[in-house]
């Protein structure tokens, strides 16, 4: 059910009379044996009423009020559905659907940036169960491709971490959502993602779509899974034409090879568990530490005021004992 202007049959709801039988005090006027109590208020009830119908569905009986205050968690006890009202808000996008904001993590929107959470993976010790489809509600998942070959996975490479799974695909090749969700960033990065989009998904999770060629959603649009969302490309910081397919929860990338089986073209599970063990290499390279190479400095001189070994250091940064150093370069040191 939807709001709108009402037409000339829109149900009009009376107001709530109670009938005074008892006989009124001395001098009081016999008008007041019908005593009005109050007004239905029939633009509030409607929005109210639409609020619920429209926005979510019960899985077991949910303290809605609980539920909007964002401090809920529990995926697995209700399931979401947006509203479909879209408002445009100097190049923001506010949302009308519950499922956006109900969570504390997904109480922020921001178009312009990846990861907007501020999500400390060193204090997070719980264990969240993601329930990523479920067909009885009608929403489902979706392989990113129509062929989904790995050419790189997860993990670390070239000096830096790789935090994307690489997919092999021709520019011009259909890219498709993984889940319902919507649209949250549709942006450029010349030296990094090229053309991307952000999908921000009701599973509670946000999926990351690089080296497009084109996109063909806006930022603010409702998709389901399977939908057309882009072209595959080779734009950006991109060695060929592949698409770089990430998984996000709270803004942070995760292995997407935990969730799907790509060489059988499959997912592993209706259920996926957040835990901390998840994310320990971002916790690892949050405190690392780097030191800036000064004039005169060799790899023992630094290896000592650092506590640490020489072959530590080489190993660290990928160099030998016979690697000159340049002055303003940063070694990692732990």
């Amino acid at each position: 059910m939807s709001i709108g202007t009402q037409s000339a049959n829109a149900q009009i709801f009376p107001k709530i009379i109670k009938k005074n039988n008892t006989a009124p005090p001395t001098g009081e006027s016999q008008e007041r044996r019908n005593i009005e109590l109050r007004g239905f208020d029939q633009e509030s009830y409607l929005r109210t009423l639409s609020s619920v119908t429209d926005s979510i569905i019960f899985e077991n009986n949910v303290n809605l009020g609980r539920v909007r205050s964002i401090i809920s968690e529990d995926q697995n006890i209700i399931i979401w559905a947006p509203t479909n009202q879209l408002v445009k808000v100097s190049e923001q996008i506010q949302i009308d659907s519950i499922w956006v904001t109900a969570f504390e993590y997904y109480s922020s929107w921001d178009s312009n940036k990846i990861d907007i959470y501020n999500f400390d993976p060193k204090t997070f010790t719980d264990t969240v169960n993601i329930r990523l489809y479920d067909e009885f509600f009608g929403y489902n998942w979706k392989m990113p491709l129509e062929i989904t070959r790995v050419t790189s996975s997860y993990g670390y490479r070239w000096r830096r971490w790789h935090y994307g799974t690489d997919l092999n695909l021709n520019t011009g090749d259909p890219v498709y959502s993984g889940f319902d969700g919507i649209v949250r960033v549709k942006s450029y990065d010349r030296y990094g993602y090229g053309y991307y989009i952000v999908i921000r998904h009701k599973n509670g999770l946000e999926t990351l779509y690089g080296h497009l060629s084109k996109q063909l959603v806006e930022v603010g649009q409702e998709v389901k899974a399977g939908d057309l969302i882009a072209k595959g490309g080779n734009t950006g910081r991109s060695t060929g034409s592949h698409l770089h397919y990430e998984l996000r929860y709270r803004g942070l990338a995760f292995d997407a090879e935990k969730v799907y089986d790509f060489p059988e073209y499959k997912i592993r599970g209706q259920i996926y568990s957040i835990t901390p063990d998840l994310f320990g290499n971002i916790v690892q390279a949050r405190t690392n530490a780097y030191h800036k190479v000064k004039k005169g400095e060799n790899l023992g001189s630094i290896a000592r005021k650092y506590g640490v070994s020489v072959s530590s250091l080489t190993r660290l940064n990928g160099i030998s004992t016979r690697t000159i150093l340049k002055i303003g370069q940063n070694l990692r040191v732990r």
